[in-house]
């Protein structure tokens, strides 16, 4: 399946959505200034579009979305909305050119927002792409759980909204249900009868976020959805740093987005959300260049490459060698020795015994100054 993606002569094109899905995560509420400082970030690093927020969710709103879109960015704004002309007409007072529509597509959740009448639907949404395009806007389509719509009325969906002048359609997993080959079989269907672009937005209740956008693009995909570190509503959403430098280092497709202002752009967005990044989170958490263990630890000090995916400069990280619990000869050596300190193998090994023991007292691995302090006197 690799082959598409290499030999396809269009780029990826990154869509972030921190700003308006990621923000909708539980506990999570940007004020002006951090969003003004998000949208200024993600777009000096490349990012072509963003998805900057919902526009009819009011007054506040509003404003801080007004005040993005006269930032003058490179990138490509987008609002959200539904399929309301009340929505679409908050979007335009806000200077956005470009808007993307949500129509619900599966049985359940039609059920619930049009009373199970899908051709009501289709007429509200007929209506807003009209009232769009005949105000000069760029409009988007997105089906909500498209991974839990019937097939052929999803196909139905998006072909009413190419003929309607959609620019791209945005295939939505909605609740992260899919696994990598479901998906790469409903999109393909999708890009196979489709002329406008398809584009993937995934959630990650089963931890499947990335893997399904990437299925998703292997199968023709050309847009995809992304929050920094991953945020967004319950388990989250496919990541920034994780599509990107899958796509950079697994496929060889190149985004165009700086990737060594990653991890910058990562603690902006964590302060921000006022949540910290799990030490073990991928591209950006704390433990991702650490290495402890005596195997790792020594084939690192002799060639990085044999414990480590790309360089951790890539993503504006340092390398760290950690001593602790799981520790060998070599990284003490190593340690001690750029402290001007060389001891005897017994030495080392009573050193070595000593770090594992308060290592596990103390439920962490050591300080070098807590190393040091075990190193015999005289």
């Amino acid at each position: 399946m690799n082959d598409h993606l290499t030999t396809n002569k269009h780029p990826i094109q990154i869509n972030d959505t921190t700003l308006r899905d990621g923000e909708q995560a539980a506990g999570v509420a940007f004020n002006v200034e951090e969003k003004i400082a998000i949208a200024t970030f993600l777009d000096s690093i490349g990012v072509p579009e963003l998805e900057i927020g919902i526009p009819a969710m009011g007054q506040e709103e509003a404003e801080s979305i007004r005040t993005i879109v006269n930032l003058g960015l490179n990138a490509k704004l987008l609002g959200w909305n539904r399929a309301n002309l009340s929505d679409i007409q908050a979007s335009i007072d806000c200077g956005l050119h470009r808007v993307h529509i949500s129509v619900p597509v599966s049985e359940i959740q039609i059920g619930v927002k049009f009373g199970g009448k899908q051709q009501v639907m289709l007429d509200r949404l007929r209506d807003a792409i009209n009232f769009a395009s005949d105000r000069g806007l760029s409009v988007s389509v997105g089906g909500e759980d498209s991974s839990r719509a019937d097939p052929s009325f999803l196909l139905d969906v998006a072909f009413f909204a190419q003929e309607l002048g959609a620019f791209r359609f945005r295939f939505c997993d909605t609740v992260g249900i899919l696994d990598p080959l479901t998906t790469y079989s409903k999109v393909r269907s999708l890009v196979h009868h489709l002329f406008i672009p398809i584009e993937m937005h995934t959630h990650n209740d089963f931890g499947l976020a990335l893997a399904n956008s990437l299925a998703g693009i292997e199968a023709g995909a050309l847009s995809v959805n992304t929050t920094v570190n991953g945020i967004g509503e319950r388990a989250g959403n496919a990541a920034l740093e994780e599509i990107v430098m899958a796509l950079k280092h697994i496929y060889s497709v190149r985004t165009g987005i700086n990737t060594k202002r990653l991890l910058e752009l990562s603690r902006l967005v964590a302060k921000a959300a006022n949540w910290p990044v799990p030490p073990w989170k991928a591209i950006v958490g704390e433990n991702t260049f650490a290495h402890e263990s005596g195997i790792h630890a020594h084939g690192v000090l002799q060639n990085p490459g044999t414990y480590e995916p790309f360089a951790p400069e890539d993503v504006g990280w340092e390398r760290r060698l950690v001593v602790g619990k799981h520790s060998g000869r070599h990284l003490i050596l190593s340690v001690l020795q750029q402290h001007g300190i060389n001891l005897s193998q017994p030495e080392i090994q009573s050193v070595l015994d000593a770090v594992k023991h308060q290592s596990v007292q103390v439920k962490r691995s050591l300080t070098v100054e807590e190393l040091l302090s075990l190193v015999p006197k005289g």
